[in-house]
């Protein structure tokens, strides 16, 4: 091929690829232009360019649009060519999540990839059935007690670490509590203690944190969807060395617990006999699919990526939002303190199994905190297939985004929405409200694989935490001013102050 062939059949390429795109996003322009939209959209640029630059400030545009749009059943935003059709009303998130078509994960969430790869969370189609298939037995509620122990141990040294703060006037309690969760995770997921609560300055514990910042801003811009583009312009390089730190970590881990396992004829028992508590990295390290083939260590490494991000991250800031609103209102921490006293008593043993199940007044106060403060304050999939919602269609190749957030304030379903009733979660205040108004852990066929564990954790912290202290919010609501990035956090931390109570189930 001569070098004028050559370069004439590359600009024919060119030019095709091009067509195709242009005639794409102008088909779904022409075809989305009836739903309801903000004023200032335009072509190839979308919204984009109204977003605040900030997390916080961005987040708090969202809020506003979906007031502005509460009287419409769906509207929609456009980042750079690509739409987003935003649902936060129950009858139309049950549409939608309720077909089983559409469950691949947005394009958004293909700037997970470099880290968490395709695992559970990010992959589609055959792939996430299949790795759906093998990892759900290992959320059998028989084996998640035994995780019990890990969860109490790391409890009691968060409760040692806060007392050292009690009665000494206000606190963040946001990292203390974070990395009690990070502490457990680590431990259950993979079998490593890594010390987050005697260690704060951990890399890895840093590098968690930094990498959902920039996923989080990358995700805004879509002038740096580009590799290309990001790499020399954006924070390319900074992405590269905080995804070295991550993975570095895991897949070590990994191939040290795969050596201990192969190494030993007898990995169940330890020593003495004792049964060796189990993570659910040794339980990867053993799942078969069908076949009967084991998982590769790039298959372990994506879902112990996922685990560890998603299992720590989501819990520590349910549990440190559930600290300000107790704090915040003190006949719930009463009642939850009574609670406390008739299940434990004076004693001072940990939790078990039979204690989380007569906590009905705590569980739903952590479903209240998860109502008022999801962890995951929006979630976005792709459309697969043309539908139509609420008669507005959409075509195959959008996306769509449901605002938890705004879903869980319909006043329909939660009235006075903004205010903290645990009691909305009795069953006899529950009947008649569509089971789609409220999902802090999503719903239909991609639901949170990890919703027991994250309450199950949540119970034993926040009840070992209300054992031995009395707390005391020292933020209105308004100062905590949430950002919702990945994960939906207050900006300025969670402040309190704590009281030792006389023993650990004491009345106030």
């Amino acid at each position: 091929m001569t070098p004028f062939l050559g370069v004439s059949v590359f600009l024919a390429a060119l030019t095709y690829i091009t067509y195709k795109l242009l005639s794409d996003y102008l088909h779904k322009w022409f075809q989305m232009k009836p739903i309801p939209e903000l004023e200032a959209t335009y072509l190839f640029v979308g919204n984009a360019l109204e977003f605040k630059t900030s997390s916080g400030d961005f987040f708090r545009q969202i809020e506003d649009m979906t007031r502005e749009f509460y009287n419409k059943p769906l509207f929609k935003l456009w980042i750079g060519t690509v739409p987003f059709v935003i649902l936060f009303h129950a009858d139309t998130v049950e549409v939608f999540l309720n077909n089983s078509t559409h469950l691949d994960k947005a394009y958004s969430y293909s700037f997970l990839h470099p880290w968490l790869g395709t695992g559970l969370l990010t992959s589609t189609g055959q792939k996430w059935r299949q790795r759906r298939k093998m990892l759900t037995p290992t959320f059998h509620f028989s084996i998640l007690t035994d995780f019990l122990e890990v969860m109490n141990e790391q409890a009691e040294i968060l409760v040692k670490k806060l007392e050292k703060q009690a009665g000494k006037g206000s606190f963040n309690c946001f990292s203390h509590v974070t990395l009690c969760a990070l502490d457990i995770i680590c431990e259950t997921a993979m079998g490593k203690k890594i010390y987050a609560q005697s260690d704060s300055n951990s890399e890895y514990v840093e590098s968690v944190y930094k990498m959902s910042d920039i996923i989080s801003r990358r995700q805004r811009k879509p002038w740096f969807w580009s590799d290309i583009v990001y790499n020399y312009f954006g924070e390319g390089r900074e992405h590269d060395k905080t995804l070295k730190v991550l993975h570095s970590f895991t897949y070590n881990v990994i191939h040290e617990r795969a050596g201990e396992i192969s190494s030993t004829v007898s990995n169940s028992k330890s020593e003495n006999g004792k049964k060796k508590r189990q993570a659910f990295l040794d339980m990867l390290l053993e799942t078969t699919d069908e076949d009967g083939n084991k998982m590769s260590h790039q298959d372990i490494q994506e879902e112990v990526d996922t685990f560890m991000f998603r299992g720590h991250d989501t819990t520590a800031a349910s549990m440190n939002w559930c600290l300000h609103l107790l704090g915040s209102h003190p006949e719930v921490l009463s009642k939850v303190q009574q609670e406390l006293q008739e299940v434990f008593g004076t004693s001072d043993r940990p939790a078990n199994t039979e204690d989380l199940k007569k906590l009905k007044y705590l569980e739903c106060v952590i479903k209240e905190t998860l109502r008022l403060f999801p962890s995951v304050p929006f979630f976005a999939r792709r459309i697969c297939e043309d539908c139509h919602i609420n008669g507005f269609k959409i075509p195959k190749g959008a996306n769509t985004v449901i605002v938890t957030y705004a879903l869980h304030r319909d006043p329909r379903y939660f009235p006075e929405p903004e205010e903290f009733r645990p009691e909305r979660f009795f069953p006899e205040n529950s009947v008649g409200r569509p089971p789609y108004a409220y999902i802090p852990f999503s719903a239909g066929l991609r639901n949170c694989i990890g919703q027991r564990f994250a309450l199950m954790e949540e119970k034993v912290v926040m009840s070992s935490i209300l054992r031995h202290f009395s707390v005391e919010a020292c933020q209105k609501r308004e100062e905590l001013r949430p950002v919702g990035e990945l994960i939906l956090r207050p900006e300025n931390g969670i402040w309190i102050k704590l009281e030792k109570r006389t023993s650990p189930t004491s009345s106030n």
